[in-house]
């Protein structure tokens, strides 16, 4: 009689066992990667969305727009979030893949805060970064050199600050980080330092800087007064399906647009007073 029940013990527990392995088989699993700027919106998205639908896991992982590009377009991820309009980006077919506008972000300046300067001209910001302004005292600021910290190459933030910018002036090589986290942590440590971040990641460690008196904040986005803004994009091959587009109508619902975007930091795309076209076109929404 004792042996039967072991072995009953020992059945149910090999039952529960292969049925929770299968549970997890039939667990669905999609993967987005690219654009930093996008990474803690979508991070906390997914998290939230697997916490209400059991068995359904969405990996999201950084790398920059450019990374995210071309991993959707090979296939190996089920969306490639960026900064950049697909076309924007060398080697990617745009054709191929679908743009979805899930946010809009704003990009500010941001300067170590024993700096103290409050206010720079677009003009004065580009010969910053241009390397033609190489101490503070040039901008009124005190007698301390300038130390330039950039987004790697294939950054979409990096290519949208360059774009609106820069003009036609070079960057100045300076240290690269692949992280906005670690940009951040640089320039709240590093006296005399400056660099951009997007709105999303500005905390009191960093001091952001006007622009020819214009403030970076969402109302100077959406109505293009503050122009360093960008669209925040997921792409996928083709129209998603499944999970990926269950996930998709998620974060673009109202509920998540009207809530949870506005309070990361980001701006919904429905609450823009302006559109950007592709080349740069503005125009007003109707």
């Amino acid at each position: 009689m004792r042996k039967r029940s072991v072995i009953g013990l020992l059945v149910t527990f090999v039952v529960l066992l292969l049925t929770g392995c299968q549970s997890k088989q039939n667990g669905q699993s999609v993967t987005a990667v690219g654009s930093s700027a996008l990474q803690p919106l979508i991070e906390a998205l997914a998290e939230q969305y697997s916490a209400q639908h059991s068995g359904q896991f969405i990996n999201v992982q950084g790398g920059g727009s450019g990374t995210g590009l071309s991993q959707i377009q090979e296939g190996a991820v089920q969306m490639g979030n960026s900064d950049l309009f697909a076309e924007e980006k060398a080697g990617i077919k745009a054709g191929k893949l679908v743009d979805h506008k899930v946010a809009v972000v704003g990009i500010t300046p941001v300067i170590n805060k024993k700096i103290g300067v409050k206010n720079l001209s677009l003009t004065q910001l580009a010969k910053i970064f241009s390397g033609e302004i190489t101490n503070w005292q040039q901008v009124g600021g005190p007698d301390q050199e300038v130390v330039l910290v950039n987004r790697a190459q294939g950054s979409g933030t990096r290519s949208t600050f360059e774009q609106w910018v820069m003009g036609n002036r070079k960057t100045k090589p300076a240290q690269e980080q692949d992280s906005t986290g670690m940009v951040r942590s640089i320039v709240a440590n590093t006296p005399g330092a400056i660099s951009y971040l997007a709105f999303s990641y500005v905390d009191n460690t960093v001091a952001t800087l006007k622009l020819d008196g214009v403030a970076p904040d969402d109302q100077n986005v959406m109505n293009n007064t503050w122009p360093i803004w960008s669209y925040e994009h997921v792409y996928t091959k083709g129209q998603p399906t499944g999970l990926t587009k269950e996930f998709l109508a998620y974060v673009l619902s109202d509920k998540i647009q009207n809530k949870q975007v506005i309070k990361m930091g980001y701006i919904p795309v429905a609450q823009m007073q302006v559109e950007r076209s592709l080349d740069g076109t503005i125009t007003k929404v109707k």
